[in-house]
C-alpha cells in the first residue's frame, strides 16, 4: 500500500515537472525565436516606419538590453526567489513586445526593443536555473534534447514563420505572436511551479550592476560597430575598449568587497565551472558564426532561396538534436560527461576545417555533410556545458552559474559574428577588387553581403567573382574557427569528471527533501 502510495505521488510529481518543462520550453522558444522572426520581417518594418540608418540598433539595442540584464536576473533569483524573477522577465518582455507592435516610428521601436530585451535575459537564466533547481544534475541530461529541440526548431522555423506573419498579417504581428505564448508560459509557472521563497538580507549590489553593464555594454558595443559603422583603430572604438577595460576591472576589484556581490567570484574556483566557461564562449563564438555564414554562402554561391534560409542549416541542426539527445540519455545512465566536450571539440574542429573547404564547386549534399559535423561537435557541448557548471556551485549559485554561463555564450557570438564577420568582408572586398577592378570595388564599397535580388542584377563577370569572392570569405572565416576551436578541446582534457549530483552516489541526505513542484 505505502509503495502505491509512493508511486502514485512519484507519478504525479513527473507529471507536473513536465507541465512546468513545457511552461520553461515555452519561454524558452520566445527568447530564441523573437531574433529569427523579427530578422525577417525588418525590410517591411523600415519600409514603412523609415529610419533606415537606425536600423542596427533594433538589434543592437535588443543585444545589449539581453547582455547587460543577464547576470543581474541570475543574482535576482538567488537572492528573492527564482518563480518571481521568472515571471517578472517573462512580464518584461510581453510589455516589450506590445510595446514594439504598436510602435510609431523607429526611435520608438528601438527603445521598446531595448524593453523586450531586458526581459529575454530574465528568460534563459530562468528556464536553466529553474531546471537546476527541479531536477538533480544526473537527472538533467534526458531534457537536453527538449532544449535542443527547442533551439533547433527556433532556428530553423523563425525566418519562416517571421516571412509568412509579416506577409498575411502585416509586421507588427511578428510581435504580437509573443502575447499568446507568454500568456501560456505564465498562468503554466504561475499555477504549477512552486519553489522555496527566499529573502536575502544584504542589498542590492547597485555599484557591481552598473559597472558590469558599462563593461558589457562596451564589449557588445564594440563587437557590433568594430569594421562596419566605426574602423577598428578609430577613436570612437578605442574610447569604447578604455571604457570597457576600466569598468570590468573596477568590477572584478569591487566583487572582491561588495557584501553580496552580483557575480561571486569565489565561483571561478571551481576548475571546472571556469572551463565550461571558456567551453561556452568559444562554442557561441562558432555557433553563431556559422548560422550567419552559411546561408549566405548557399545563397551567394549554391543558388538557394533566401526565403528557406532557415532549411539549409537542418543538416547541423538536425545532427546536434541527435548528439544532445544522445549526450543526455548516455550522461544520465551512466553519470559520465567528460568526453562530450572532448568528442564535441574533436568534431567541431573537423566539422571547421571541412567548411572551410567548400569552393564555388561544393554540392549542396556535400556542405550538408560538412555542416552534420559540425553540428555533431555542437550537440556534444551546448547543453552539457550548463550542467557541468551548475553542478560545480552550490544550490545558494545556481542562478549565478547560469547567468554567468549563458552570459559567456552570448559574448561570444558577439565576438564570433564580428570578428568573423570582419574577417569575411575584408576577404570579398579583396577578391572582389582582384577578380573584377573597379567594378567589383564599387559593389562592395557600401556592404560585402549582397541579398538574392541584388545579385541577380549583376553583370555576369560581377556576378561570378562575387561566387568567389564569397567562398574565399567563407574559408578564412572557418578556418579561424577552427583555430579557435582547439581551445575547446584542450579544455575538454582539463575537466575533472565529479560525479553529478542526485545519482547513486550522492548520499541521500544532501539530496532536496522540499518538493518543488505540485502534482497536478
Amino acid at each position: 500500500m505505502v509503495d502505491t502510495v509512493a508511486g502514485a505521488q512519484e507519478g504525479g510529481k513527473q507529471r507536473s515537472v513536465r507541465v512546468v518543462l513545457l511552461a520553461l520550453m515555452i519561454a524558452m522558444m520566445l527568447a530564441m525565436l523573437d531574433n529569427m522572426i523579427v530578422g525577417t520581417a525588418m525590410p517591411t518594418i523600415v519600409g514603412e516606419l523609415g529610419g533606415l540608418e537606425h536600423l542596427s540598433w533594433v538589434v543592437t539595442g535588443y543585444t545589449l538590453a539581453t547582455a547587460a540584464s543577464t547576470p543581474i536576473w541570475g543574482k535576482l533569483g538567488d537572492m528573492f526567489g527564482r518563480k518571481g524573477a521568472f515571471l517578472s522577465s517573462i512580464v518584461i518582455f510581453l510589455i516589450g513586445s506590445a510595446l514594439s507592435g504598436m510602435a510609431q516610428n523607429m526611435g520608438e521601436l528601438i527603445g521598446f526593443r531595448a524593453v523586450q530585451g531586458l526581459g529575454a535575459g530574465g528568460l534563459m537564466v530562468g528556464v536553466m536555473a529553474i531546471i537546476g533547481d527541479l531536477v538533480p544534475p544526473r537527472e538533467r541530461g534526458k531534457y537536453q534534447g527538449m532544449m535542443a529541440g527547442v533551439m533547433a526548431l527556433a532556428m530553423i522555423g523563425g525566418p519562416l514563420v517571421g516571412g509568412t506573419i509579416t506577409d498575411n498579417w502585416g509586421w507588427r504581428w511578428s510581435f504580437y505572436i509573443n502575447l499568446p505564448l507568454g500568456a501560456v508560459a505564465l498562468v503554466l509557472v504561475s499555477v504549477v511551479l512552486h519553489l522555496p521563497k527566499k529573502r536575502a538580507e544584504a542589498g542590492i549590489d547597485y555599484l557591481g550592476v552598473a559597472l558590469l553593464t558599462v563593461g558589457i555594454t562596451s564589449i557588445v558595443l564594440v563587437t557590433t560597430w568594430g569594421g562596419s559603422e566605426y574602423a577598428w583603430t578609430s577613436a570612437r572604438i578605442m574610447e569604447l575598449i578604455a571604457v570597457g577595460v576600466v569598468a570590468l576591472v573596477g568590477f572584478v576589484v569591487w566583487q572582491t568587497k561588495a557584501p553580496e556581490p552580483v557575480l561571486p567570484l569565489h565561483i571561478f574556483r571551481s576548475r571546472n565551472f571556469t572551463l565550461m566557461s571558456v567551453i561556452g564562449f568559444i562554442t557561441g563564438f562558432v555557433m553563431f558564426g556559422a548560422t550567419l555564414f552559411l546561408p549566405l554562402y548557399q545563397q551567394a554561391v549554391q543558388g538557394a532561396s533566401a526565403t528557406n534560409s532557415g532549411l539549409l542549416l537542418l543538416p547541423m541542426l538536425g545532427a546536434m538534436l541527435v548528439t544532445s539527445m544522445v549526450a543526455g540519455r548516455v550522461t544520465t545512465n551512466t553519470g559520465r560527461y567528460k568526453v562530450f566536450p572532448i568528442v564535441g571539440g574533436a568534431l567541431m574542429i573537423t566539422g571547421l576545417y571541412l567548411l572551410s573547404l567548400m569552393d564555388t564547386g561544393t554540392s549542396r549534399f556535400t556542405s550538408g555533410v560538412y555542416m552534420a559535423v559540425l553540428g555533431l561537435g555542437m550537440g556534444c557541448l551546448m547543453q552539457i556545458t550548463m550542467l557541468v557548471a551548475q553542478n560545480s556551485v552550490e544550490m545558494k549559485d545556481m542562478g549565478v552559474a547560469s547567468s554567468s554561463t549563458t552570459l559567456f555564450r552570448t559574448l561570444g557570438s558577439s565576438f564570433g559574428v564580428a570578428v568573423m564577420g570582419a574577417l569575411f568582408n575584408n576577404k570579398v572586398k579583396d577578391v572582389m577588387s582582384e577578380r573584377a577592378g573597379a567594378l567589383g570595388k564599387g559593389i562592395t564599397e557600401k556592404s560585402a553581403q549582397l541579398d538574392a535580388k541584388s545579385l541577380a542584377k549583376l553583370p555576369p563577370l560581377a556576378r561570378e567573382a562575387y561566387q568567389h569572392a564569397v567562398s574565399a570569405g567563407t574559408h578564412s572565416a572557418f578556418l579561424l574557427g577552427a583555430v579557435i576551436a582547439v581551445l575547446v578541446l584542450l579544455a575538454a582534457f582539463f575537466v575533472k569528471e565529479v560525479p553529478l549530483k542526485g545519482g547513486p552516489q550522492t548520499p541521500k541526505a544532501q539530496e532536496p527533501v522540499a518538493p518543488l513542484v505540485e502534482a497536478v
